[in-house]
């Protein structure tokens, strides 16, 4: 698949001015300015992040209210239910934030809605369990900003709400006791790009100093909030950075029963990294709400006993499997629907329907279609009465907006602008589809449908050195804003000892002015026909760490090539 590649650049004075004050790589160094580290203060906080870089949760809005209103519970003695979704965010913050508050009041009880009975967020079926319990107070998490109804439904019934949530509010707020969100208006919360469970934690340390408790009361919990920080995908950046900086200690050195049954499950032997965490252990717990009961996902996480946890991981390691499993069947009948196409190669949206898919992975597959057919994609499958799927986008196109063009043939939907969902009648799939091509086609540009690698410097063979990459490791934890940095190398000459593996893989030898380096290209053997041509070659990787018979050295994770001549400039 051809891609773009997209160099950035970067203001060569600020770049000097840091490589002065830093006295470190100049290519690293363009780096750091692109993601707004410009001098040595900013630069100390991001290679040596503090947990007193952690700001008072109480400049969150409503946080001494929420505080209050927990401790006037404690002191009625009401029953408190902790809610939170069914994904990883919802399930890690509900899991930490029903430990800590069970570790200092006992009538404390949990709820995860069911994924497909009850659907997304605040659920009424929640409100009637807590209300039939004997239950006057329950805080969300990770759901609930756009819970208006139900909220208000909540208090015919005597139930207050708290609201944990960090998903963007509509104009008009839910009638709760208490809102944090750091995304709502006037809430002068200096970072606003905590997950749901970031926003839990805020809850615990706040609650923790106003009972004169031990920070480790909550910090215990570091290696949940990190989990759910990786798999949520949000920016990875302030506060993110530091709080998944030590919960990844907290993953390696210390874990709690279950996160050590998943790694365990996972065959994670090594140090675990973030990309440990979103590939090995996010896909094990997000399994549990797509195939059955994210129940079980809290279970993991709040079991003490050994024994227990490695059951119950388990459960979300075979659920994983059963999803794999039909993750790849529905995507290659998805695959073999499209090559009947005879019309496919003219459109510029995948649109697949088949009653039997299982409802629960059509947005993996939508992804997975995206890898093979670049262009925005629904999967949709039957549900009851109705047709129902998911929705991905390719990178800068508003999907959300295509869909809402649609809107007359749908019965209801939801999203944003990368991803989204909606619920049609069967007989009105081919109109639907119809519209959305037409809608994409309209208003995409060309470019948009070729996939772009974004590229963060040049550089020599001769600048990669072990000093160099221990800086690249030092700039982990990485994620959103804060991504591996990736590189082009201009003029490489194949030295004839390349080679494709398993059909499908490029085994690199690659050299750049008399120094050589080996590197493994995933996917790649369509591109070896170039290596044959021994002509200057541009290169894009990222530079890894290879162990191989007790030896550690460096390697080229190549991710592009390109014919010197025909590659872009920066």
């Amino acid at each position: 698949m051809q891609k773009r590649w997209n160099i950035l650049d970067s203001n060569k004075e600020k770049v000097e001015a840091l490589q002065s004050s830093l006295k470190i790589n100049k290519t690293i160094c363009r780096i750091l300015v692109q993601r707004g580290l410009e001098d040595f203060e900013a630069s100390k906080h991001f290679f040596r992040p503090q947990l007193s870089d952690l700001h008072s949760p109480w400049l969150m809005k409503d946080m001494d209210k929420a505080v209050e209103r927990i401790l006037l519970a404690f002191d009625q003695s009401e029953k408190v239910l902790v809610f939170g979704d069914y994904d990883v965010d919802g399930t890690t913050a509900v899991a930490c934030l029903y430990q800590f508050l069970l570790g200092i009041y006992g009538q404390v009880d949990y709820y995860i809605p069911h994924r497909y009975r009850e659907g997304y967020g605040v659920s009424k079926a929640g409100i009637d369990f807590a209300h039939e319990q004997g239950m006057t107070l329950i805080i969300s998490l990770d759901c609930g900003i756009k819970s208006i109804d139900l909220i208000a439904y909540a208090k015919t019934l005597g139930i207050d709400f708290i609201v944990c949530d960090h998903h963007l509010p509509d104009k008009e707020l839910p009638p709760a006791v208490a809102i944090l969100n750091a995304k709502q208006p006037n809430c002068t919360y200096p970072y606003k790009e905590l997950c749901g469970c970031g926003v839990g934690f805020k809850l615990a340390s706040a609650l923790a100093e106003r009972l004169g408790l031990p920070s480790e009361t909550y910090l215990k919990y570091l290696d949940l909030v990190a989990t759910a920080i990786a798999a949520d995908i949000v920016p990875m950046t302030g506060e993110n950075r530091v709080l998944t900086f030590y919960g990844l200690q907290k993953i390696n050195e210390d874990p709690c029963p279950g996160i050590k049954a998943l790694k365990d499950l996972a065959g994670v032997k090594n140090k675990m990294l973030i990309t440990n965490v979103v590939f090995m252990i996010a896909p094990r717990v997000n399994a549990a709400g797509r195939m059955d009961d994210a129940k079980k996902a809290v279970q993991v996480f709040i079991e003490q006993d050994s024994k227990k946890a490695v059951e119950y991981a388990s459960l979300l390691h075979s659920d994983n499997s059963d999803r794999k499993e039909m993750d790849a069947s529905i995507t290659k009948e998805a695959l073999e629907l499209i090559g009947q196409d005879t019309h496919f190669s003219k459109k510029k949206t995948t649109v697949v329907y088949q009653e039997h898919w299982h409802k629960g992975v059509v947005g993996i597959v939508a992804s997975r279609l995206i890898e093979k057919h670049y262009r925005p994609t629904i999967v949709l499958t039957k549900s009851g009465d109705y047709a129902g799927g998911s929705a991905r986008s390719v990178a800068g196109f508003n999907l959300y907006e295509a869909i809402h063009a649609c809107r007359e043939w749908l019965i209801g939907y939801g999203g944003h602008f990368a991803a989204a969902g909606m619920t049609l009648l069967p007989e009105n799939v081919n109109a639907f589809a119809e519209a959305f091509e037409a809608e994409v086609s309209r208003t995409i540009p060309d470019a948009l449908l070729i996939p772009e690698i974004i590229i963060d410097a040049p550089v020599e063979f001769s600048e990669i050195t072990p000093s160099f990459y221990q800086i690249l490791q030092q700039m982990e934890p990485y994620g959103p804003e804060n991504m591996r940095p990736v590189f082009v190398a201009r003029n490489v000459m194949e030295t004839g000892f390349s080679k494709i593996l398993q059909e499908a893989h490029i085994k690199f030898v690659l050299k750049q002015k008399n120094i050589n380096f080996s590197g493994i290209g995933f996917n790649m053997a369509d591109k070896f026909h170039l290596l044959q041509m021994q002509e200057p070659l541009d290169l894009v990787f990222c530079v890894e760490e290879n162990e191989w018979n007790n030896t550690t050295s460096l390697q080229l994770r190549v991710i592009d090539i390109m014919l010197s001549k025909t590659a872009p400039l920066p």
